[in-house]
């Protein structure tokens, strides 16, 4: 077996893929196979849907080597926001310590995951692969603990503070509900963004306390995002039916982007004694939503569709 010909499609299949994006806590879109990056071909080259920003993935059927962990330092050098997936069936303790360095030293926007790789198979089953994270980016401690700091140190406003620990309080118990949703690092603004499939898509929750609501939203942007639109839009009896609930469809046509909403209204987001009634209406509701939305967002169809080459300014 070989890497190119071999190992890196199946590692492309969508069942390979979707195993890799739980085991690494992402929502990965499969964009191409032996992309150049660069004077470099990623192996694999996806995108994670939560924030549009490329995934490379590169692998190696051996041991880990310096020729490889050479060409991740050179996308993390070359590229402002990626997340970088080094997998190999060993790691050398060099090159683990070395991915544990680059993970302290490089920006947020810059992640580096090392998995060591086993195939199994039970039975006369076909084989599947089983992922063990050998190092990994500690986005959400370093993340909140930039956020608590400029909370204590009077960086953000008293607005500001009140939304991270309103997101923030969401965020924790999407952890605890263990569902289909990844609790994402809160921010301190007036929404977040969660990924559900695909580039362009986003499953946003936000406030607004001049119009007293807090609303789920699948929001559409980018090129696609009226072709998304209207196929969506196209199965809204169907969509509404599944959730017993109607929606607010905005297709915004005064400007690229559109919106279908759950809102919960007459609230004040602020009112902190009445944050864990919002809190579970949020979490509850979202996930509801996630489960509805997510298929019908993965079978959009989007003819000509093109990959960017993410070494160019365009795609950064």
């Amino acid at each position: 077996m070989t890497e190119a010909q071999h190992f890196t499609p199946w590692l492309a299949r969508e069942e390979n893929l979707a195993l890799l994006a739980d085991t690494l806590g992402l929502d990965l879109e499969f964009e191409a196979q032996e992309r150049a990056v660069g004077p470099f071909r990623a192996d694999i080259l996806c995108k994670n849907t939560a924030d549009d920003s490329w995934v490379l993935i590169e692998n190696q059927l051996e041991r880990t080597d310096h020729s490889h962990l050479g060409q991740l330092i050179t996308y993390a050098a070359g590229l402002h926001a990626v997340t970088i997936v080094w997998i190999a069936a060993r790691f050398a303790d060099e090159h683990r310590a070395a991915c544990d360095w680059l993970n302290e030293i490089t920006s947020e926007n810059v992640r580096i995951f090392a998995l060591e790789v086993e195939l199994w198979r039970i039975g006369q089953s076909p084989i599947a692969p089983k992922f063990n994270v050998i190092s990994q980016p500690n986005d959400w401690a370093r993340q909140v603990a930039t956020a608590q700091k400029a909370i204590t140190d009077g960086e953000f406003s008293e607005t500001r503070q009140t939304q991270w620990r309103y997101w923030k309080a969401v965020e924790d118990l999407i952890g605890k509900a263990n569902g289909t949703i990844r609790p994402v690092s809160p921010q301190a603004s007036s929404w977040v963004s969660h990924g559900i499939g695909k580039t362009g898509v986003h499953f946003n929750f936000a406030m607004s306390r001049p119009e007293k609501l807090v609303r789920i939203e699948v929001y559409l942007s980018g090129l696609h995002a009226k072709s998304d639109f209207a196929q969506l839009a196209a199965r809204q009896t169907e969509i509404e039916a599944k959730l017993g609930k109607s929606l607010v469809w905005q297709p915004m046509p005064d400007k690229k982007d559109a919106r279908i909403a759950l809102p919960l209204l007459d609230i004040d987001p602020f009112d902190e004694a009445d944050w864990e009634r919002q809190h579970r209406w949020i979490v509850e509701n979202a996930q509801l939503l996630h489960q509805v939305f997510r298929p019908l967002v993965m079978s959009l169809d989007r003819p000509g569709k093109t990959v960017e080459d993410p070494a160019s300014p365009e795609a950064q």
